[in-house]
């Protein structure tokens, strides 16, 4: 397992993610246990959980297996979505981010969280509010990195420029989702995370699901992908012409490599530019060793650029007007 800075910080975590969302819920937890294990143990050392995920559910399990190498782990957790049914019980308030942050302890089992981001956006509250809040929090000692998610690039950037003026802690970090057939982020986001040093950690690094050798051609009728309601995950949104081209691509060079979809899926990611951990999720302990199998090898120029390009973005205004009149200079 190797290691990376996390953005503008001294935060090494590991180049891989175990994503929690399943604990507690299709992922028993027994199941949860062995994988926080294996992934501690294969040198992993961050974990992503939110409040919302099982109602909790999952920030318990996670808090609980975590108990005896607590210093050894980056904890990330989230709030912003709603966990009460009162009208305050949702958003980026200060007092939704202080009665967030005292449940997710509480959960946890521990005293601090490493790295504390907000789940989204919250048009309702000034941004100036809840990064005071997150100011406050990290000077308590109760968090000590934060972080940002789903975001568009404006939002990142007045977040990141409020910091400065304010002098207010900054965003380390962006949870967005990102992957070969989700590369909405370089329009605009991912290079301002390059230039401005915030680190990227993907979501849905293999589209759900979409990226490995589970999926036909049609309509499937069973998992994430055949819910009508999945969100980005549905077949909606995956299935097009486009994606599956790209997924045809993964699976030629899975082939190539002798290594699994999922695997190839990841390995083009680590091996991004300004990504630092991508966010793998298992439903299995199957699912969850085929993952690890991304890290230990390095995939060649040749395979990466492939890929790179059949899943790159059509050309738009106004980067192809930029790079038309670029000098070729940094």
């Amino acid at each position: 397992m190797q290691y990376r800075l996390l953005g503008q910080s001294g935060l090494a975590v590991s180049e891989l993610c175990l994503g929690t969302m399943t604990f507690g819920n299709t992922t028993d937890e027994q199941q949860s246990n062995r994988m926080i294990d294996q992934f501690l143990d294969a040198g992993g050392n961050f974990l992503d959980t939110a409040d919302v995920y099982v109602s909790g559910r999952s920030e318990e399990i996670v808090g609980k297996a975590i108990q005896a190498k607590r210093s050894e782990v980056i904890l990330a957790t989230k709030v912003r979505f709603p966990t009460a049914s009162h009208v305050n019980g949702a958003g980026l308030s200060r007092k939704h981010i202080l009665d967030g942050v005292e449940a997710s302890l509480k959960r946890l089992g521990t005293d601090y969280i490493d790295l504390y981001q907000v789940h989204t956006w919250d048009k309702a509250t000034p941004i100036e509010e809840t990064l005071r809040a997150l100011d406050d929090l990290v000077t308590s000692g109760k968090v000590r990195y934060i972080g940002c998610s789903n975001f568009f690039a404006w939002h990142l950037m007045k977040s990141l420029a409020v910091s400065e003026a304010k002098r207010y802690v900054r965003f380390v970090a962006i949870q967005q989702q990102y992957s070969l057939v989700s590369r909405e982020m370089d329009r605009e986001l991912l290079e301002l995370c390059v230039e401005e040093n915030v680190g990227v950690i993907p979501w849905a690094p293999i589209g759900g699901g979409f990226l490995t050798d589970r999926y036909g051609y049609e309509l499937p009728t069973e998992g994430r992908l055949a819910n009508p309601n999945g969100g980005e995950s549905s077949w909606a949104v995956r299935g097009t012409e486009r994606n599956l081209a790209i997924r045809d691509a993964v699976r030629q060079t899975a082939k190539e490599l002798e290594r699994t979809t999922a695997q190839v899926a990841l390995r083009w990611l680590i091996q991004r530019e300004g990504i630092i951990s991508p966010i793998f999720g298992a439903r299995t302990l199957e699912q969850f060793e085929d993952n690890m199998g991304a890290i230990g090898w390095e995939m060649s120029a040749e395979s990466w650029n492939k890929l790179d390009e059949v899943s790159a973005l059509p050309s738009e205004y106004p980067n192809r007007f930029i790079h038309k009149f670029s000098r070729g200079l940094k």
